[in-house]
């Protein structure tokens, strides 16, 4: 996606004060004026970090096993109720990516559109907002695996009050005892289910871009005209609830982890821009 026009309040006055009501020539004389300091120089430091950070732990996923550690299965998100899940994971999944693919276009979309919330909000509510919505997709996204198991989870509790004397076929074996149920269900059933990326935080600085700057044309990839930011964000929430709907067979991507961030992130925008007014007055 690339953005080509940013019009809202203080921003607007600015840019056709100073720049003729055109934001590229804005970033394009703040890239310039840096130039001498490199292209690095140019992003502001929360969303430097964040990209920093992201790259540094995709290295570590994809070369730490060779020496036996699965960084994946130690900072990914897990289901809550299997003991490999660890309330920290609720923060560090959203650094792990799965493929170069994933993590190109989530540090993408965190360049073009974080720097713009970070250099528009500050700093301080843009690390509060990032960490929020991620927290915030996190959360959904349990929620979203305890009802896909909830068909499983009943059959479980409904064993633990009338374990059959013959033992049960799980799949991999037969368990002939409920602690050995037990055991398989946390220790195995529930530790299959883990998500990763920056995904849901992602569909926070989304949806907080298409709050802040709703008439902002928007270009997409294969579309030849632009869209605005509002009716780029409706579109986006719309496709991602009808997949996360319809399940389809062989989607892994977490739909409602993504509207989980976009929810926390309208929220805090709105909360955020509301009280700012409101101290203003």
């Amino acid at each position: 996606m690339f953005v080509k026009g940013i019009v809202y309040d203080d921003f607007t006055s600015f840019l056709i004060v100073n720049y003729g009501g055109n934001p590229l020539v804005y970033f394009y004389d703040m890239f310039k004026s840096n130039s001498s300091n490199g292209f690095m120089d140019t992003i502001p430091p929360l969303t430097k970090h964040i990209l920093i950070i992201n790259v540094i732990c995709f290295i570590a996923a994809i070369s730490l096993p060779r020496i036996g550690v699965d960084v994946y299965q130690i900072l990914g998100l897990h289901y809550w109720e299997g003991t490999d899940f660890h309330f920290y994971q609720l923060i560090t999944y959203m650094f792990m990516h799965s493929g170069i693919g994933h993590i190109f276009f989530n540090m993408f979309a965190v360049f073009m559109f974080g720097q713009v919330i970070e250099r528009y909000y500050g700093p301080k509510f843009y690390l509060l907002f990032f960490f929020v919505t991620g927290l915030g997709a996190g959360i959904v996204q349990e929620f979203a695996w305890m009802y896909d198991l909830r068909p499983a989870i009943e059959e479980y509790h409904s064993y633990l009050n009338n374990f059959p004397t013959g033992g049960i076929d799980v799949g991999s074996k037969v368990v002939h005892s409920i602690d050995e149920l037990t055991a398989w269900f946390h220790d195995d059933f529930c530790n299959r289910m883990i998500t990763v990326g920056a995904s849901g935080a992602v569909f926070g600085l989304l949806i907080a871009f298409a709050i802040s700057f709703p008439d902002a044309p928007i270009y997409i990839m294969f579309i030849p005209i632009p869209i605005k930011a509002k009716y780029m964000m409706i579109g986006y929430a719309v496709l991602e609830l009808f997949l996360g709907v319809q399940n389809f067979t062989g989607d892994n991507v977490a739909h409602f982890a993504h509207l989980g961030g976009a929810l926390f992130g309208a929220v805090l925008i709105i909360y955020y821009r509301k009280s700012r007014i409101i101290n203003r007055k």
